[in-house]
This record gives C-alpha cells, sequence and structure tokens, in this order.
C-alpha cells in the first residue's frame, strides 16, 4: 500500500459498529494464523449482532459472515 511508512493510509474506515451501515469499508481480522494482518472489507449487510462483509475486493460473491464489533472478526475457515 502506498504511503503506509508516513503513518497515512489510503482507506477511510468506519470502526463504530453503532454506526455500521451498507456501504461502509471495514479493517477486519481473521482468527488463526492470520491473526496478525488486517484486512479491509465492505459491508453488504448489517443484523444486531453480526455483519456480512466482502472479503476480496474483486469477488462480490466473496461474502463472509463477521462479528459486529469495531474490526470485526472472520473466522479463518471462512476466507481461505
Amino acid at each position: 500500500m502506498q504511503n503506509m511508512g508516513d503513518g497515512s493510509c489510503p482507506f477511510e474506515f468506519n470502526f463504530d459498529p453503532a454506526t455500521f451501515k451498507t456501504g461502509d469499508v471495514v479493517s477486519y481480522r481473521v482468527t488463526g494464523s492470520l491473526g496478525d494482518w488486517p484486512f479491509v472489507g465492505t459491508l453488504t449487510e448489517v443484523h444486531d449482532d453480526y455483519v456480512m462483509l466482502i472479503s476480496e475486493p474483486n469477488d462480490p460473491n466473496s461474502v463472509v459472515r463477521a462479528t459486529r464489533e469495531s474490526r470485526p472478526v472472520v473466522r479463518e475457515e471462512d476466507v481461505l
């Protein structure tokens, strides 16, 4: 990603789960071996206790379920 060394980020994230809405870009985490890596997803559905997000930007069918928290969590087996 560009300019990551200077503290800037090319994405604008919504970190407030109370205001999540369809189309928001979020930073999410993945359990297991990918736990230390940040990922970017777009919300497709927002529910009371979970969200659905697109995990692959070039594949609109890559929708996975995630927790509804400031940085949603996706199960590793759902993205691999």
